[in-house]
């Protein structure tokens, strides 16, 4: 493992040292207390993190999620667009910057890296985790709103917006999606992945297709959604490792919980979206495997791989929500992920 690289694991001993010292009292009090902030349907236009212990309070109990969901939704484009690395990154509503960590654990090496929010306690937090990282210590962070009065983006080859549509009025996420439609080369939008998360989801993968990007992932085809619309709703989960201290500010005793989530990366730049997606866990059978997937000539189907099938099976077996079907040639990418072998491309 490359230590200069953000992990799991660089990020679990990062929080630590965060927290280093703080009441555990309080950091429970604090996360109860953001628990119901962010569980609530209002959107607000005021910081939720008051003040330092808030905003550490904040990065123990949700960045090691919003750090994997958005470590598989880059990973995605990154499989979509092999050859590919961005030069500059703009992270809009980062807060403790989850998404700087999960893209420098994507695409190792340099570039020049923002992260733009309102919320001045969770920058400095921010600030903080990454100063142990050397891929993160020049990340520039700015306090800057978001939304409708942020104005321009500025121009980046990757732009995140994160866990953040929900904070902000129907009209104010139209605008920073547009917005970030005119200023990136490539969008990456996560939310949790509930229904209302994915009805936002679906609204910002409209208004970037509007825009004129293509769809990278996680859809194979640039068209309609063939979910039936209120009766299901397209999202993936990604595996947590929960720290002593993870555990601890959640209350929770297993070692591990799935992050459940939305994402559309949409793109100008050469990409080739996965032929299809499979979008519920695999069953496995005796001598078989069940996938369902979505695909671009059929939309939604289950595809059936037996034994027989030899190579194909084996794929089968090792597949898992929300990945390709059927699985890209990979090569071992940097940091502990993979990525797709395109010898042709020239992205």
């Amino acid at each position: 493992m490359n230590a200069t690289l953000p992990t799991s694991e660089t990020l679990r001993a990062a929080l630590a040292g965060l927290l280093e010292g703080e009441p555990p009292a309080r950091t429970a009090a604090a996360v109860d207390r953001l628990i119901a902030t962010y569980r609530g349907t209002t959107p607000t236009h005021t910081p939720v993190l008051r003040d330092a212990a808030d905003a550490a309070a904040y990065a123990a109990y949700r960045m090691p999620a919003t750090f994997e969901a958005e470590r598989a939704a880059l990973g995605a484009l990154a499989d979509a667009a092999p050859g590919w690395a961005p030069g500059s990154h703009v992270d809009v509503g980062g807060g403790t910057g989850a998404a700087v960590w999960a893209a420098a654990a994507t695409w190792p090496g340099s570039r020049t890296t923002t992260v733009l929010d309102w919320a001045g306690p969770a920058l400095a937090a921010g600030r903080d985790l990454a100063a142990g990282v050397p891929a993160l210590r020049d990340t520039r962070w700015t306090r800057a709103r978001v939304g409708g009065a942020a104005g321009e983006l500025p121009a980046c080859d990757l732009l995140t917006v994160g866990y953040v549509l929900k904070e902000l009025t129907p009209d104010d996420r139209a605008a920073l999606v547009a917005g970030a439609a005119r200023a990136a080369r490539a969008v990456v939008v996560v939310e949790p992945g509930s229904p209302d998360g994915y009805e936002r989801i679906m609204a910002a993968r409209d208004l970037l297709i509007g825009a004129g990007l293509r769809i990278a992932a996680p859809c194979p085809h640039d068209g309609a959604c063939p979910i039936e619309r209120g009766a299901d709703w397209c999202h993936f989960a990604a595996r947590v490792g929960r720290s002593s201290l993870h555990r601890q500010v959640k209350g929770g005793s297993l070692p591990y919980e799935d992050e459940k989530f939305s994402y559309v990366a949409a793109v100008r730049l050469p990409a080739q979206a996965a032929p299809a997606r499979v979008v519920r866990r695999p069953m496995t059978r005796k001598g078989q495997v069940l996938l369902d997937l979505c695909t671009v000539a059929d939309g939604l189907r289950r595809e059936t791989v037996t034994k027989r099938r030899g190579a194909e099976y084996r794929a089968a077996r090792s597949a898992d929500w929300g990945d390709a079907w059927p699985p890209p040639q990979r090569e071992h990418r940097q940091g502990g992920a993979e990525r797709e072998r395109d010898p042709g491309s020239d992205a």
